[in-house]
């Protein structure tokens, strides 16, 4: 998802993952919330998810030929002291291709930084619940949920099918 931010400022991405269609709100998102959305600083790149190492590169200069693969060891540093003092912390989503030893750094400083967290922590998603779980800290959290995409519906205010039907079970 950063990848979307990123471009809808106007960076280079490369090869890397992006949500075309979301561009448009992207840069509504970017134009309302100011400087109140924090993207990475630097990007762990490689020219593809099998490479055996990645190179950290600042987040306005990642080349054309190479895909983003993680978050950078100063954005990892940087998240995980907004997480460990944070009340309340939803995560949606691994900070990159964790299921590649090269690649899951950022997202296990994040899980970890969930695990210390004093707050109330929450895991929506399949994959970032498969991350906590990989690194031993599903435990240590609040709440995981595999619903990734129901969370963040219920987090918008939408009904959900499932909740409107026990609701309508009473």
């Amino acid at each position: 998802m950063a990848f979307t931010f990123l471009k809808a400022r106007g960076h280079c991405i490369g090869k890397s993952l992006l949500d075309t269609d979301g561009i448009a709100f992207v840069q509504s998102v970017l134009a309302e919330s100011g400087d109140k959305i924090v993207l990475p600083s630097d990007i762990l790149v490689a020219s593809s998810p099998d490479a055996d190492k990645g190179e950290a590169v600042p987040a306005d200069a990642i080349a054309q030929d190479v895909m983003g693969l993680d978050i950078g060891p100063a954005t990892a540093a940087e998240f995980s002291v907004a997480i460990r003092s944070a009340g309340t912390v939803l995560w949606n989503g691994p900070m990159g291709v964790f299921e590649k030893p090269p690649f899951a750094n950022g997202t296990r400083a994040v899980a970890e930084a969930m695990a210390a967290c004093q707050g109330v922590t929450i895991v929506g998603g399949g994959d970032t619940a498969a991350a906590v779980e990989r690194f031993g800290l599903a435990e240590k959290m609040t709440h995981v949920s595999t619903g990734g995409g129901a969370s963040l519906e219920f987090l918008e205010g939408r009904e959900l099918p499932g909740v409107a039907a026990l609701m309508d079970a009473k």
